[in-house]
């Protein structure tokens, strides 16, 4: 069966709203489970992958004018939005064997790939252990490990806290969402950086309190020739208010 394609409707009005709305509910069988994606727009395939507790809808600010440039293809990751949610324990290595076998399932040999917190570890992992499906690697608001400091951070232990309450509702389980951030909180690649030869784009948020800057900057001195933008504000600034320029240096970093 040939692969499902979504398309943005007709009447979407840009950055402005925040939102782009798809139709269809296309699933791909890959590593024994079905992930969900969305794959639209015509060009150069961009992956999309989204970061701890979020799903396709992060990105709903920059879909419309990157699908203008590219094939775009999100997905929700083992655990999260509507993919399934296997028992655990997780590892972003798996999520990154997820990724890869979702591209052979779409017929994909290489997409630039772009990752988002949690999502860029992910791509990193592909970077590494796929280097062949990754044309380019675009890494936002990540880094390649969590120090032990952070984890011992008032904001890591609010969120230790926050994983074991029940959540009511269509809500992603506490405990999908607490395979997902034990993933992402063990996985270390900064040894590995020096590694990657592709094309890398960094950008960071100046004010991100959950991934300091710092590692941000380290990844960027370890991973040779790569871009880093640093934009103002936080972890999510990417895509809330500095959208736009995510969306810009996203495609001007696309191949031509």
């Amino acid at each position: 069966m040939p692969p499902h394609r979504t398309s943005a409707v007709p009447g979407w009005t840009g950055l402005g709203t925040g939102e782009t709305h798809l139709t269809g509910m296309p699933r791909a069988t890959v590593n024994g489970i079905e992930l969900y994606y969305e794959d639209f727009g015509t060009g150069p395939p961009l992956l999309l992958v989204p970061g701890l507790g979020a799903d396709t809808r992060l990105f709903g600010g920059i879909t419309g004018p990157l699908g203008a440039t590219c094939q775009v293809v999100l997905f929700d990751p083992r655990g999260g939005g509507r993919s399934d949610k296997p028992p655990g324990p997780y590892t972003v290595e798996q999520m990154a064997d997820d990724a890869a076998g979702l591209l052979d399932a779409l017929g994909i040999e290489q997409a630039v790939v772009l990752g988002y917190s949690m999502g860029g570890r992910i791509a990193l992992s592909l970077a590494l252990d796929h280097s062949t499906r990754v044309r380019r690697l675009i890494l936002a608001a990540t880094s390649a490990s969590t120090p032990q400091s952070r984890m011992l951070s008032r904001r890591w232990l609010a969120m230790e806290v926050v994983s074991r309450l029940p959540t009511p509702g269509e809500r992603q389980p506490r405990w999908a969402w607490e395979c997902q951030r034990q993933a992402s909180t063990s996985y270390d690649a900064a040894a590995r950086l020096g590694e990657i030869v592709v094309p890398t784009l960094i950008l960071h948020g100046r004010r991100d309190h959950i991934t300091p800057l710092v590692l941000a900057r380290e990844m960027h001195a370890a991973i040779a020739g790569s871009t880093f933008v640093e934009v103002p504000g936080g972890h999510l600034s990417l895509v809330t208010r500095e959208r736009r320029r995510f969306a810009e240096e996203v495609v001007a970093f696309l191949p031509r």
